[in-house]
């Protein structure tokens, strides 16, 4: 069983920055491949960005790539994404999520956070 628990959300000005964290009291954290996904209102959650268990592997929505960055500390059972160049369209409900499994669908991850909301005004 997985818990994760997300924060770092909050209003920002177009151009800036935030840092989302999302964090795991399970021991077995390290076994998870970690993705960020987003919902806008009115909108389909969409995938954002992911990160492989040891960090080798990572992937990025083309809309983000360049602007967030995605990184892990397994010893604090840490998932971080570094958003730069923020933009009103990234306005939405950030969701960390966990799987076995590399992917970047929804479907693909069995345990999920709570949201942290951000907010990016023009």
């Amino acid at each position: 069983q997985v818990q994760l628990v997300e924060s770092g959300g909050g209003l920002e000005q177009a151009g800036g920055s935030l840092r989302l964290s999302c964090t795991s009291s399970g021991r077995t954290f390290s076994n998870y491949h970690i993705g960020w996904f987003r919902q806008a209102p009115g909108k389909e959650r969409e995938f954002v960005a992911a990160i492989s268990q040891r960090a080798i592997n990572t992937d990025y929505a083309d809309s983000v790539k360049g602007r967030f960055t995605i990184a892990r500390d397994n010893a604090k059972n840490m998932v971080y994404l570094q958003m730069n160049g923020l933009k009103p369209e990234d306005t939405a409900v950030y969701y960390c999520a966990a799987s076995l499994r590399r992917g970047n669908e929804g479907s693909d991850y069995g345990y999920w956070g709570q949201g942290t909301q951000v907010t990016v005004s023009s």
